[in-house]
């Protein structure tokens, strides 16, 4: 059965159309879901997009964590039942929703960024990431103006020490993250956010590469419960 990950549009949303292709490309049935739903339609797995929910009054993402969807999806995720990918916004509303630690912040420049974007993968062991190898590189798409990933020190160490940092910028962090994280997992693995886009990656004609769809197939592998973690073949 053709796996369904839902894709959540809220006011603002920007690039939930980009990341229902990604999940139709990698062989799934992207379901929408509006921000006012009650409920999550009975979908696998959920991917909150990229964009500007609300209109990022107040702090990005701090209205969008009230929305009625996620009242069932908040606990869903937590318990490690339901797989979670936040991209950029959706990064900063899964921080909002204390599904993970940390906060999104002004970049250092204060300006926006927009660009290609090398990264690091440093953990195959969550649910959206089983398609890589650690250590891969791969380029996505960077485009944010409050992307610097923050969090205590005590909190830093904690990521580190239990492998939760799922993607770390090559090089030096363009926005000035915290040890150049760019992307985060739960203890569970089954909820993930980073900063950088692997929707707008999914094919060569329309990105910079197709390094991005590990992310897409990485759910499906895990739904069926049947990919061992690491496995490279995308």
């Amino acid at each position: 059965m053709t796996a369904r990950v839902g894709v959540v549009t809220f006011p603002g949303s920007l690039d939930d159309k980009d990341a229902a292709r990604a999940v139709r490309i990698a062989g799934a049935q992207p379901v929408p879901l509006w921000h006012d739903d009650a409920d999550l339609k009975g979908v696998d797995a959920v991917v909150l997009p990229g964009g500007f929910s609300y209109g990022d009054y107040l702090r990005c993402g701090a209205i969008a964590r009230f929305a009625p969807i996620m009242t069932e999806l908040v606990p869903a995720a937590r318990s490690g039942a339901l797989p979670v990918l936040g991209i950029c916004n959706g990064f900063q509303i899964l921080c909002e929703s204390h599904l993970l630690p940390g906060a999104l912040t002004r970049n250092e420049s204060l300006h926006f960024i927009n660009r290609e974007q090398r990264l690091r993968v440093e953990s195959a062991d969550t649910a959206w990431t089983n398609r890589y190898t650690a250590g891969e590189e791969i380029v996505v798409v960077l485009k944010s103006g409050e992307g610097r990933y923050t969090a205590a020190a005590d909190t830093l160490d904690e990521l580190e020490r239990t492998g939760r940092v799922v993607v770390r910028y090559a090089g030096a962090a363009p926005n000035g993250s915290e040890r150049g994280i760019a992307g985060i997992a739960n203890e569970h693995g089954n909820v993930v956010g980073l900063m950088p886009h692997p929707e707008h990656a999914v094919e060569a004609l329309t990105g910079p590469s197709e390094d991005g769809l590990g992310f897409f197939t990485s759910i499906l592998a895990h739904l069926a419960d049947g990919v061992p973690a690491g496995s490279s073949a995308r």
